[in-house]
């Protein structure tokens, strides 16, 4: 059994070894689940270790940079086809102008640069079903890895002084480890579903990747895994024939309008459910400190990725912390997130950008490879992004994820931008041959 898998793998990727190998070390990279247990279970990082793992990822950079000369031709075509995504980018850039630490601004837009550059090469480089395992055996490391570390190292892997026991994995904090693992619970099973020599390698991997999100005991995540697997049913679903695609389509809106009924008229139910309080676990007092500091710069925001690490007396981050009650280190909101760094201006074009990728995830859903993958991502995405800052984020792997899936449905068709096996030509036969 396992010498068929390795030579059906060998036969599916003979001659893309160096791209497939610097595409998943990419993305492991990006997922920072080397981190903890490298430097420790620490959310806070001693100065020498920060310039450490910044230096780390200039390899990674070059990584990008490899796969770019392989397929520039396609990259441009997916830049070319991308313009609200690029437009956000170069908003990044120009938030130098307004930022309160304008250095600081430019040295994080270079990584988020090349963390875009990572999604956009990436994409470019495989058709979906291989895209979708590449997606997938990072995960599969991450799911490894944390059972490992679970087990064999519970000091590590497991939570030692709040929520006593819960699994964290290689993750510094066990939300961690389960909002990971609904990322890889879904492209596992994306995965199984499109590459059927595989199958039960990736269905066993999704069953592993569910039971880390119980084990970190994660409401949140358990919430999003049902959602996420839910999407991949209507997925397939949906694609057993029209009329069944009219009618469950019909019922994902009034399921959408039933849980915004709910989320307005039932708030704190909902909070119950979650594990949560009215507050949020003090999100809430972060917003309406962020909510007090925009209203001196509504419209462009104090700058790209400083808010946050630019302390004094009279920044942003100050103010913030005087209306929280504690210091807080992100906004636990993409919108808020993006407001906060870009303003109105920003908002606006990631909005465009997010309804722009729903639609197109929501085409995919009848025709082509990437349904079964796009549209259970951005659902599950879509419920993250309201509580935890995952846009605009740079070395972060749910950010390069997206940029993958924005610019993978706007290029044309399925089928791979890579070398393939030059056909034989044959000459035309006559009418009469």
């Amino acid at each position: 059994m396992w010498r068929d898998i390795v030579n059906g793998i060998r036969e599916d990727w003979d001659g893309q070894w160096l791209s497939f190998g610097l595409a998943v070390g990419i993305l492991f990279m990006f997922s920072q689940g080397w981190l903890s247990p490298i430097f420790g279970y620490s959310t806070e990082q001693s100065p020498m270790a920060g310039a450490i793992i910044r230096n780390i990822y200039y390899p990674v950079y070059l990584c990008a940079l490899t796969l770019l000369v392989m397929t520039w031709k396609e990259v441009l075509a997916g830049v070319t086809r991308t313009p609200i995504l690029v437009i956000l980018i170069l908003l990044c850039a120009a938030s130098c102008f307004w930022s309160v630490d304008p250095s600081a601004t430019v040295r994080r837009f270079v990584a988020f640069a090349m963390t875009c550059l990572a999604g956009y090469v990436i994409a470019a480089r495989f058709s979906w079903n291989r895209l979708i395992e590449v997606v997938a055996v990072t995960y599969l490391i991450l799911i490894a890895g944390s059972f490992v570390m679970a087990i064999l190292f519970p000091d590590k892997g497991r939570m030692t002084t709040l929520f006593v026991g819960a699994w964290r994995g290689v993750f510094a904090e066990k939300n961690n480890l389960g909002a990971v693992m609904d990322v890889g619970f879904l492209a596992c099973l994306a995965a199984g579903i499109q590459v059927p020599k595989r199958r039960w390698l990736w269905f066993a991997a999704a069953g592993g990747a569910a039971f880390l999100v119980l084990m970190s005991t994660s409401k949140t995540s358990l919430l999003a895994l049902i959602l996420g697997a839910g999407m991949m049913a209507f997925v397939w679903l949906s694609r057993r024939g029209p009329v069944l695609g009219v009618a469950l389509t019909w019922m994902a809106v009034c399921v959408l309008l039933a849980l915004g009924s709910v989320v307005l008229l039932m708030p704190e139910e909902l909070f119950q459910l979650l594990g949560k309080d009215a507050t949020l676990t003090g999100r809430t007092n972060i917003w309406a400190g962020i909510d007090h500091v925009m209203q001196k710069q509504p419209m462009t925001g104090y700058g790209y990725g400083v808010v946050w690490s630019t302390e004094g007396d009279w920044t942003p981050l100050r103010w913030i912390t005087e209306v929280a009650g504690f210091r807080a280190y992100h906004a636990h909101s993409c919108w808020y997130e993006v407001w906060l760094a870009l303003g109105y201006i920003g908002l606006t074009v990631w909005s465009l950008l997010f309804i722009e990728t729903w639609l197109k995830a929501f085409y995919r859903t009848y025709r082509g490879d990437g349904g079964y993958f796009a549209l259970p991502f951005i659902t599950v995405y879509s419920l993250m992004s309201l509580t935890e800052s995952i846009a605009i984020g740079w070395n972060d792997i749910r950010w390069c994820l997206i940029v993958l899936i924005i610019v993978k449905l706007a290029l044309p068709g399925d089928g791979p931008f890579v070398e393939a096996p030059v056909a034989t030509v044959r000459p035309k036969r006559g009418l009469y041959d």
